[in-house]
């Protein structure tokens, strides 16, 4: 078991690095570092309940797998002999799509997903609210094809493999794919 007080325990910076092989059991090919769920990472001296912990904002409250994700981020740190960790769920602010990094977009692109198309700034709307006009406009957002990258493609759902995608459909290739709705 690591000593929380003594200066030998892991670094931030490591933890945060394990805390990046954590999958999202939806999307397996994105950490919940770089979807963006995971927000902070601190260490609690307080004797009565010293440990690490972990915040994470869950891309939506009623998120199926939140449940999951909480375990298997605790089971990556007792991997690495973290065995004093909580999991604390803060939904303010909520979880926006701007928050997945780079990284992240591209392992989704890759994957057969197309990341949330961030829209143009304008000076009405408040930054943090960008990310959100696709999926609030009446209009479907033009989403390029990952496979073909045609843009002559069409939404035949708002809803795909996750509450969290749309389910689109290629004219050009005819491949259907999911689209990470922007939130």
């Amino acid at each position: 078991m690591v000593n929380y007080m003594s200066p030998s325990r892991p670094s931030l910076r490591e933890i945060w690095d394990w805390l990046d092989e954590v999958k999202d059991p939806e999307i397996p090919v994105i950490s919940v570092v770089d979807l963006g769920i995971v927000r902070d990472v601190r260490w609690n001296n307080d004797e009565k309940a010293y440990g690490l912990v972990v915040t994470v904002t869950p891309t939506y409250s009623g998120c199926p797998a939140n449940e999951v994700i909480k375990e298997d981020i605790l089971k990556a740190l007792q991997l690495h002999r973290i065995d004093r960790a909580t999991v604390e769920t803060r939904l303010s602010p909520a979880w926006t799509s701007a928050w997945i990094s780079e990284k992240g977009r591209r392992q989704l692109r890759e994957y057969g997903i197309v990341p949330p198309i961030p829209m143009a700034s304008t000076s009405l709307m408040p930054q943090r609210h960008l990310a959100c006009v696709a999926i609030k406009s009446i209009d479907a957002p033009v989403v390029p094809c990952p496979r073909c990258d045609s843009r002559d493609t069409r939404m035949i759902s708002r809803f795909g493999s996750t509450p969290c995608k749309a389910l689109y459909v290629c004219r050009v290739c005819g491949e259907p794919f999911d689209y990470f709705k922007c939130h």
